[in-house]
């Protein structure tokens, strides 16, 4: 099989790979490994099954198109977490203090006679406050947000979450010193520091704006190494400008964003350490290769997870919209060809579905085409 990669990937994939033809040049591919390239005008391939994101966002795939031709998108969610939670908890003492503004202040002193002096005189223009005994709302409690959580409250912080999809993997991850709140407006009303963790999406895009942040605390420090869009950047240019915000720190920069007063605009530097780097390629290789040798579906942002052991003779794998009495026809044409059906798995997610069906005997391809001729399968292989 043959691995397109459309950006550098870490070599920690290559491992993973070994036996694939997986480089930047090959044509007609069964999978593509990227990281920031943008899709959405590329060709999506006959060929193609399936294209893993080494990272978490997949802003830049088109998956609605790919979930129609039935190729799965993967993404690697925690495998960054850490290299995220040490930006964030580097960007807490930046907010706290200024720390950015005292530095570059004593550059100007170069030259200068006493130094030590001026210092002593000057330093007083970047008084600020330390973090312990704040509280730090975390907006977004999965593998990124838990891990900051913890970290905080070994800082002394007090630490309130929110999430409405909290995961029981997630929430046996956090200390349970940590609050939860099922009310957002508690975040905004009573945290000095504000971190937040989620995907960018209809219902979060723009959450910090006027409106919301005239909830806030005054002076309230908020960070933002999620998405730019999840802020509304002229807003939160002018709660800076007034105070309202003591501090925006950002790892997505706009030009509303730069060059102003108390927003400090950081070069989307989340995930990027060789560790996470590898950590990121390692695991998207590892889910592609999974799926395309055993149909197996782990971290897929827009197909179900779906995974058993293989143990028959063939494995077919159906991509189904998930409409009623479709697993029933399929099912059929398997039974009037003569062949037992093993084991099965279906799951779906919203309007989709993904079927891993195991046979005792190897089925022909007429039974695979009679599969694929059903209305709302979108796609039908055998591995």
């Amino acid at each position: 099989m043959k691995i397109l990669k459309l950006n550098a990937i870490s070599p920690a994939a290559d491992k993973v790979l070994r036996g694939y033809e997986y480089s930047d040049s090959v044509q007609d591919p069964d999978g593509i490994m990227l990281r920031s390239f943008a899709m959405h005008d590329y060709p999506l391939g006959e060929k193609l099954l399936a294209v893993a994101r080494a990272g978490a966002g997949v802003n830049n795939i088109p998956v609605d198109k790919c979930t129609e031709k039935g190729i799965v998108v993967f993404n690697t969610p925690g495998a960054n977490a850490n290299a995220v939670k040490e930006l964030v908890l580097c960007e807490l003492f930046l907010g706290g203090r200024k720390i950015v503004e005292g530095a570059e202040w004593v550059q100007t002193l170069k030259g200068q006679k006493d130094i030590a002096k001026l210092v002593e005189k000057g330093k007083g223009k970047f008084v600020g406050q330390e973090v312990m005994g704040k509280k730090l709302g975390v907006i977004g409690l999965g593998a990124i947000g838990a891990m900051v959580a913890n970290a905080a409250l070994q800082l002394g912080m007090d630490v309130v979450g929110y999430d409405p999809f909290l995961s029981v993997r997630s929430a046996w991850a956090i200390d349970r010193r940590a609050q939860f709140t099922d009310d957002l407006s508690v975040i905004f009303r009573t945290c000095d520091f504000i971190t937040v963790h989620v995907p960018l999406t209809p219902e979060t895009r723009g959450m910090f704006c006027k409106k919301t942040i005239a909830q806030c605390r005054d002076g309230v420090v908020i960070i933002n190494n999620s998405r730019g869009e999840l802020v509304v950047s002229e807003d939160m240019a002018e709660a800076a400008a007034t105070g309202k915000v003591s501090r925006y720190i950002t790892d997505f920069p706009d030009e509303t964003l730069l060059g102003r007063e108390n927003i400090l605009c950081v070069p989307h530097l989340g995930a990027s350490t060789p560790e996470a780097e590898d950590n990121c390629a390692y695991m998207a290789a590892k889910e592609l290769v999974d799926y395309l040798e055993n149909g197996n579906i782990t971290n897929s942002v827009n197909y179900p997870a779906v995974s058993m052991p293989r143990t028959s003779a063939a494995r077919v794998c159906v991509h189904h919209r998930n409409v009623k009495e479709i697993l029933s026809k399929i099912l059929a044409v398997v039974s009037s060809q003569g062949i037992n059906v093993a084991h099965m798995q279906d799951q779906s997610k919203g309007e989709y579905a993904y079927l891993i069906l195991d046979l005792d005997d190897v089925p022909s391809e007429e039974c695979l085409a009679l599969i694929g001729n059903i209305a709302g399968v979108i796609r039908v292989r055998m591995i």
